[in-house]
């Protein structure tokens, strides 16, 4: 099975723009892997994706040519290392406030020394046609690591989090931002305050040499976090592109 892998998009250049899907069925995840996408990732905190699920989409998505991501649940980061060991390429882990968090995510997505991974990779080598000893020594390089930025206690540690060892990158969540940094009062993507964060966070991850990610609801978004220079963006979701294919389909039949 031939795909591209996830470091080799994030190196092109260009923004790698990821589907999300969170409707649980595989066979979503490996349609839209199919589409101009540079990966899928099938979201578990939000979306009802539970493990057995995610890893039945991703030979689906990697047959497709296409890395297969996952965002886990809050804290869940054991799930991390089942989903690499089935062949996910990169993993997003929510609400990374401390060092000590992203330390303990970092641990569980790294083979020592710099992390403590444990060994049973069966799936992703048969999928990505690696033996054992090739798999061992490119590992911690071919899966990447992402710890969502969504609060002003991350927003404080940042610089801390991203010092890190085995963290690859950081992606921020523009919704959570919006709540917290409002302290519950609005929910604004756009706000002044969520724009100032997105570029701080943009910066200082540009700064150390690491991957800087956001999640955009709409393509115009993902054009704005591509200019400013993210270089990984979520691109609205399974439940949107389902709704909005439907709505075009009915208004041209007059609907």
């Amino acid at each position: 099975m031939s795909f591209t892998a996830l470091g080799d998009c994030l190196k092109r250049g260009t923004p790698t723009i990821t589907a999300w899907c969170g409707i649980p069925e595989p066979w979503i995840a490996g349609i839209l892997a199919r589409e101009a996408y540079d990966a899928v990732t099938c979201d578990m905190q939000h979306g009802s994706y539970e493990v057995a699920s995610v890893i039945r989409a991703i030979p689906l998505i990697l047959g497709a040519g296409k890395p297969a991501m996952a965002r886990i649940p809050v804290g869940e980061f054991q799930t991390a290392s089942k989903l690499l060991d089935a062949g996910a390429s990169g993993i997003i882990a929510p609400m990374i406030n401390t060092v000590e968090d992203a330390r303990r995510f970092a641990s569980f997505m790294k083979f020592p020394p710099v992390g403590e991974r444990s060994w049973g990779p069966l799936a992703s080598m048969i999928l990505s046609g690696l033996q054992p000893t090739e798999y061992l020594k490119s590992a911690n390089e071919r899966c990447f690591s992402f710890a969502m930025i969504e609060t002003r206690e991350a927003l404080a540690n940042l610089d801390d989090i991203l010092a890190v060892p085995g963290l690859d990158a950081i992606f921020m969540g523009p919704s959570d931002l919006s709540i917290t940094l409002s302290r519950g009062e609005a929910l604004n993507l756009t706000g002044a305050e969520v724009e100032k964060a997105l570029d701080h966070a943009l910066s200082r991850a540009k700064a150390v040499g690491k991957i800087a990610g956001a999640y955009a609801p709409t393509g115009e978004r993902a054009a704005d976090f591509a200019k400013r220079g993210f270089s990984f963006i979520a691109l609205g979701s399974d439940t949107v592109s389902l709704r909005s294919g439907a709505q075009g389909a009915l208004k041209a039949a007059g609907r």
